[in-house]
């Protein structure tokens, strides 16, 4: 069975933690572009990377902007 569920929320400027760090050693990422790939920012390093939307949604880990829930 193929379970579809709705995409995850994201808004430009959010941040998340993902499963795995980078390696810089850091963990936590800004949103920087959307559509169907996300633009990410490290918050350690600078360093920016594109994923495809259905990766990333598998790799997040937590939310870490206060408002949001994981």
């Amino acid at each position: 069975m193929n379970s579809r569920t709705s995409p995850i929320q994201l808004s430009l400027d959010d941040v998340v933690r993902l499963r795995k760090p980078h390696a810089c050693g850091g963990d936590t990422w800004r949103v920087v572009r959307l559509g169907a790939d996300i633009g990410l920012r490290c918050e350690t390093c600078g360093r920016r990377v594109l994923l495809p939307r259905a990766e990333l949604e598998r790799r997040i880990r937590s939310f870490v902007t206060p408002d949001r829930k994981s």
